[in-house]
């Protein structure tokens, strides 16, 4: 009974953010990024989100396993290894080489890779590291104002929220969304040879959200919200807020690329030669796919009680 009220709640929750999440997916930014010069200003501003998707996840590793030196058990193992493999994915996965790398150091590789300004992120974490607070790494890093406040309310989040509002801006936020979002991004660069790292990112985003960390967080968040639709009031607050983040980030971002000048490349899978000279005139313009999000259909979980946790 209980399980069957938590699938019933968790769809009222989808259905009050339907429209947050259609405006997201249906954002003209994604067909915008259509250059190497727009990639580069994307990247820019989209880095600080790469990072403090970490900052919900490592809330969520503290809230669900044991970090102390002195451990103790977990109160709920399946909730603790949803987090852990969460975590082994997003801080030590492994790149297009096979090599161990955080999905942030793949991202700085991919930013690399296309010549896109590293220096603001690289200030903000260097500061981070001598100790400052996230405020002041902000202002001496002099991140991109909208990215600012993308941080600023993730921040909020991590630092105020409950677990559950945690996981609710962590699932309905990032893990359910960016599958979607990213798919929109591929069909218009996975056929050049200019940004293979950022295909490569895009990709194992799509696939480890899509088919792993997104459903293990949905089955989270019925275990812990059960069918208490106060918890389920306030998981659905959490998720509306990270989509409307997301959106004033879109929104924001979307005007600095309209004034970033590139031609739309009409054969991404062009020559060596075509691809090189788009480079060189910062033209590099594949085209976007305008796939249409179809709702999924509400998975009954496995059966979870707290006693089993």
């Amino acid at each position: 009974m209980g399980q069957d009220a938590g699938l019933v709640l968790l769809g009222a929750l989808r259905a009050d953010i339907a429209s947050h999440r259609r405006a997201l997916l249906d954002h003209p930014i994604y067909d915008r990024v259509d250059s190497l010069p727009r990639l580069r200003a994307f990247m820019r501003h989209h880095v600080f989100a790469v990072w403090d998707f970490m900052c919900l996840a490592k809330r969520l590793q503290r809230d669900l396993t044991s970090l102390d030196v002195l451990w103790l058990p977990p109160r709920a193992p399946r909730l603790a290894r949803f987090i852990n493999t969460v975590i082994l994915a997003e801080e030590s996965d492994l790149d297009e080489r096979g090599e161990p790398m955080s999905h942030v150091e793949m991202y700085l590789a991919a930013m690399q890779e296309v010549g896109a300004p590293l220096g603001e992120f690289q200030r903000f974490l260097e500061r981070l590291g001598a100790g400052a607070s996230v405020e002041e790494a902000l202002t001496v890093a002099r991140a991109p104002a909208c990215a600012r406040s993308f941080v600023e309310d993730t921040l909020r989040t991590v630092e105020q929220g409950t677990t559950l509002e945690v996981l609710a801006s962590f699932l309905f936020g990032r893990e359910d969304p960016i599958p979607c979002m990213f798919a929109r991004f591929l069909p218009c660069w996975q056929g050049s040879r200019s940004a293979p790292r950022f295909t490569h990112y895009v990709r194992r985003h799509i696939e480890v959200d899509s088919n792993e960390h997104g459903p293990a967080a949905e089955r989270a968040i019925l275990w812990l919200a059960g069918a208490d639709e106060h918890a389920w009031r306030s998981a659905t607050l959490a998720a509306r807020n990270a989509l409307q983040s997301r959106l004033a980030l879109w929104n924001a971002l979307h005007r600095d690329l309209l004034l970033v000048p590139g031609t739309r490349l009409v054969s991404p899978a062009g020559s060596e030669e075509e691809h090189r000279g788009e480079d060189r005139h910062a033209q590099k313009e594949p085209v976007v796919d305008e796939a249409r999000w179809v709702p999924r259909q509400i998975a009954r979980p496995t059966a979870l009680s707290p006693a089993e946790g």
